[in-house]
């Protein structure tokens, strides 16, 4: 049976993945961590440990209590928020993700690490985007992604660490606030769309970036880590996504249900210049080749179910 343990567990994917591994695993055998206590709810939940991912010794003492054979290392600053303090990104991205592998390489832990469509640049080919491509990105969190695909991938080759990650594009979910990522306007938009009927975006109105609904995130996610190893060709990371938004395109699709709904445009010059770095819509299909990735969700079911919960929540 797996013993999994999770870094960065109260994040927007942790969220989602803590439960979904509690079911699949058993509740004893998953233990969430993160780097601030959480609310009783979660950490009442199932195992539960206060623990800073870039102090490589708790890291260490951790696993070693826990004894996981997986860790998935969500730990990490967004793309947005890094810009405003980019040498703290540097230092919460690269130092936890090389503790987290030191550690795996002397316990035998397989690793998962969640790469984004922020490890690429202007001068990757934009529609669509190979999976395999030149990635020189602007922004300090895709450096930090690229550096750590080229890390992870060390460590299998070097050290024969089971590491595996997919490249996630923009991900929407109602299940936790958005969390200083470029495409968090994706998310806002539903909140704002019910409480207020008006969104003003932070993107210009046709700015196209790759998304991806959370239920298909989590999928993906645990589908790498369960791949026969035997068919895996690329490991760090897979190119995934689901489907292709623009802030005018998501609000027709929200105006379906909320006839009123309105949105405008306050561009944010930072924000943008991220985007406009980022692909229009990358090429998935390694992962469909060698391990069967597949979404679920597109923009109109999405829309459907996160307009239910979120009526549901309120």
């Amino acid at each position: 049976m797996k013993r999994i343990l999770i870094t960065g567990a109260g994040g927007q994917i942790g969220s989602w993945l803590v439960p979904r591994l509690r079911e699949l695993y058993g509740e004893a055998n998953v233990l969430a961590t993160d780097v601030r206590h959480l609310g009783s709810d979660f950490a009442d939940a199932g195992p539960f440990q206060v623990l800073d991912a870039t102090d490589a010794k708790a890291v260490g003492e951790c696993v070693m209590r826990h004894r996981p054979d997986t860790v998935y290392h969500l730990a990490a600053i967004l793309s947005a928020t890094g810009e405003k303090d980019p040498q703290l990104a540097w230092h919460v991205n690269m130092a936890s993700l090389e503790a987290v592998l030191e550690v795996a390489r002397e316990q035998h832990c397989a690793v998962f690490t969640p790469s984004s469509i922020g490890a690429f640049g202007h001068d990757t080919p934009k529609d669509p985007t190979p999976q395999d491509t030149i990635m020189r990105p602007a922004t300090m969190y895709g450096i930090t992604k690229v550096a750590g695909e080229l890390l992870c991938d060390y460590y299998h080759t070097r050290y024969g660490v089971d590491t595996r990650g997919v490249r996630f594009p923009g991900l929407i979910s109602y299940g936790a606030p958005p969390g200083g990522g470029t495409t968090d306007w994706a998310v806002d938009i539903y909140y704002k769309a019910l409480s207020d009927g008006r969104y003003t975006c932070f993107l210009g109105p046709d700015s196209q970036l790759d998304m991806m609904y959370m239920p298909d995130a989590i999928d993906a996610l645990i589908g790498v880590m369960e791949a026969d190893a035997d068919r895996l060709q690329h490991r760090n990371a897979f190119n995934v996504t689901a489907m292709q938004l623009t802030p005018t395109g998501l609000a027709a699709e929200i105006r379906k249900h909320i006839p009123h709904f309105e949105i405008d445009f306050e561009v944010d010059p930072v924000r943008q210049a991220i985007a406009d770095s980022w692909p229009d819509r990358i090429d998935d299909s390694a992962a469909r080749e060698e391990w069967d990735w597949s979404p679920s969700f597109d923009a109109s079911a999405m829309t459907v179910d996160m307009l239910e919960h979120l009526n549901h929540n309120d």
